[in-house]
């Protein structure tokens, strides 16, 4: 029997969490636009008449009592804020991964997996969008913490492959999506074009945006020397080029200058910023990286390893 993609401890710890965001989104919920309905919300409106099949317990009854008819209590509420996770599938996730460090696909399904179980709890809707070269199909997870099995099956199930363009992207996501919402990015953000001009469309377009940046250590800190040939696992071409530990460390550099690009377009943006490296504790990523506001400029494995 397969091992599922989150132990049950982890899942009952989550039960306690919730998520606050920076902009108007309160938790997991939120929104702009302001709708009527029947029951419980945050400003009353208006009384109207009761009509067979209505919620007894939007009654007012104080008004029965004085009036001998039935009046249902309307209240000013704000509509559930649509909740997106698009999760990088691209080969880049899996590329180089080795049986000493967990892949970033397999991190970043799990982080997934956790965040629909936190919203689940919280009684929201999400949708999970695994993404390439273009968006794959979604699944909507909804209906509480008893929904949680299809989309860790789905997750389990899924499967990296293609290219990265977030361009293609952005563009897509912006038709099929034009209401704005939460967007959280999981990805490695490795891509031949530039992903911040295009995560910034997403933002213009209104989506409050956080961007998960998963990596791994030998990623991060490349543990070659001398002449060596890399084979880019995405477009097939090769580079070769020689290593030496001062060339080591200019890569390190830069790969955190574009971390921290990163990190600017989330904040300038009312939006957030973790990065994680795939050693990084599931468990200490999500109650500390993600849940801390102090932890935001933090980026996981921050200190070389000795």
């Amino acid at each position: 029997m397969a091992a599922p993609i989150i132990e049950r401890q982890l899942l009952e710890k989550l039960e306690r969490l919730t998520i606050r965001w920076q902009k108007s989104f309160r938790g997991l919920v939120g929104g702009h636009n302001a709708s009527r309905y029947a029951g419980p919300g945050q400003e009353f409106l208006d009384h109207r008449h009761f009509h067979q099949g209505d919620d007894l317990r939007s009654v007012n009854w104080r008004a029965y009592m004085r009036l001998e008819k039935l009046f249902l209590k309307m209240f000013q509420v704000e509509p559930r804020t649509p909740i997106r996770l698009l999760l990088d599938a691209s080969e880049s996730m899996v590329a180089g991964h080795t049986g000493s460090e967990m892949s970033k696909f397999d991190y970043a399904r799990k982080l997934t997996a956790a965040l629909v179980y936190v919203g689940l709890v919280r009684h929201d809707s999400l949708s999970i969008q695994p993404f390439h070269e273009h968006l794959s199909d979604p699944i909507t997870a909804s209906g509480g913490r008893h929904r949680f099995g299809p989309a860790a099956d789905y997750l389990s199930a899924l499967k990296a492959g293609g290219r990265t363009s977030f361009f293609e992207l952005a563009r897509q996501f912006i038709s099929e999506y034009p209401k704005p919402g939460l967007l959280i990015i999981v990805s490695d953000f490795l891509d031949d074009g530039d992903p911040i001009r295009p995560i910034q469309y997403l933002a213009d377009f209104g989506h409050e945006i956080m961007l998960l940046h998963v990596w791994t250590e030998s990623e991060r800190f490349p543990q070659l020397s001398g002449d060596v040939a890399l084979t880019d696992a995405e477009t097939g071409q090769r580079l070769e080029i020689s290593l030496n530990d001062e060339a080591c460390a200019a890569y390190t550099k830069a790969f955190d200058d574009y971390a921290a690009s990163l990190e600017q377009l989330a904040r300038r943006n009312g939006g957030r910023y973790a990065g994680l490296s795939t050693s990084f504790a599931l468990e200490d990523a999500i109650f500390k990286a993600l849940m801390s506001p102090a932890a935001q400029a933090e980026r996981a494995g921050a200190g070389r390893p000795a």
